[in-house]
């Protein structure tokens, strides 16, 4: 028989791993995965469209959009705040590209750079308010909305006397700009866009930073709980702001994708879609109430949001019906997000 040396730590019995259907549960991703799922298996009986290399393509078209700004606004939710001004930054950006590459005479590129400059800002400004006057970024993000909504529309119609800036495919420095963000792929009968690589790329990215970094743990951790957060060390403030800057980076990207893309903007543009980003993000395993959740999921859910609605135009269905989807699709994630992240707590004790 071994004896243990005197003063050394009693030996600790082995840790029993947790049954495999236990481990699967706590992952953030599997609820989003099942309904992506089995949204999938529906559409792809109903019509023989849905599975076709052009349907594909389309579906993951309508989902890179949504997708780029889901994976950053579940950034922002884990970190425990919102962005409401999200979806109008969309068009804010692209705005400012197209005036300054179009009215101003600028080349893309530079436009490009302060377009992202300008988001930024807006993005650092809004978490600091957060931080430093205490409101609820809901508020904050609110009030950056409808300001921003206002000078959109405002500033389009000074400089153009319309609410649409047209024609920057005539813009100095628009081929090699366009082929990074608006270029198509083609395989076969598929078409593959731009926003699609880059959706993908930044989900990789950001589940990498998530789940491999300092400043994912820093993420988790303000959501979680200040506090706490405090007491060991996060940079609070910094981390937060980062956070919304980090939105408005990826309204950027998608702002840049369809002017480059469509080569008009509206003052509108990108008015309400900012509840389907966070709608999304909940699909995809994120709670309200933060320190939980998973960008691989933002992006699962996004591709839920394409294929149903592709899957509703290609069944010729009648397109009022995808609000309804999207209402039962919320109200459910956010229930089985709530008991899946009671589970993976269990699992994790």
């Amino acid at each position: 028989m071994t004896v243990a040396a005197a003063g050394s730590a009693p030996a600790r019995p082995p840790t029993r791993r947790a049954p495999l259907p236990l481990r699967l549960i706590a992952r953030p991703e599997i609820g989003a995965a099942l309904g992506a799922t089995a949204v999938f298996l529906f559409f792809s009986i109903d019509t023989d469209q849905f599975l076709s290399p052009l349907g594909v393509s389309t579906w993951l078209d309508d989902a890179s959009s949504i997708g780029i700004m889901a994976v950053a606004v579940a950034l922002l939710m884990i970190g425990g705040e919102f962005d409401l001004s999200a979806g109008v930054m969309t068009g804010s950006t692209a705005l400012v590209t197209a005036l300054l590459a179009v009215h101003a005479g600028w080349n893309i590129w530079l436009a490009l750079l302060a377009s992202l400059m300008f988001a930024l800002g807006v993005g650092a400004l809004n978490g600091w308010l957060v931080m430093r006057t205490r409101l609820p970024s809901f508020i904050v993000t609110l009030g950056a909305f409808l300001a921003l909504q206002g000078i959109n529309l405002g500033v389009t119609r000074l400089i153009t006397g319309t609410v649409q800036v047209a024609g920057i495919h005539n813009a100095r420095g628009y081929s090699s700009a366009g082929a990074v963000f608006a270029s198509t792929i083609s395989i076969g009968d598929a078409r593959i866009q731009a926003s699609t690589l880059w959706w993908i790329v930044l989900t990789t990215l950001a589940a990498i930073v998530l789940a491999h970094t300092r400043f994912g743990n820093w993420v988790f951790a303000v959501g979680g709980s200040l506090v706490s957060a405090r007491t060991v060390g996060v940079p609070v403030v910094r981390t937060k702001i980062m956070l919304f800057m980090t939105t408005s980076a990826a309204a950027w990207t998608v702002g840049t994708c369809d002017i480059l893309r469509f080569d008009s903007v509206q003052a509108s543009q990108g008015i309400g879609s900012e509840f389907q980003f966070i709608v999304a993000a909940v699909v995809g395993s994120c709670l309200l109430s933060g320190g939980f959740g998973s960008v691989v999921g933002a992006a699962i859910g996004a591709l839920t949001f394409g294929m149903a609605q592709q899957g509703i135009v290609f069944a010729r269905w009648n397109s009022d019906w995808y609000m309804l989807f999207l209402g039962i699709l919320l109200l459910s994630a956010v229930l089985v997000n709530t008991q899946f992240s009671q589970h993976a707590e269990k699992t994790r004790q």
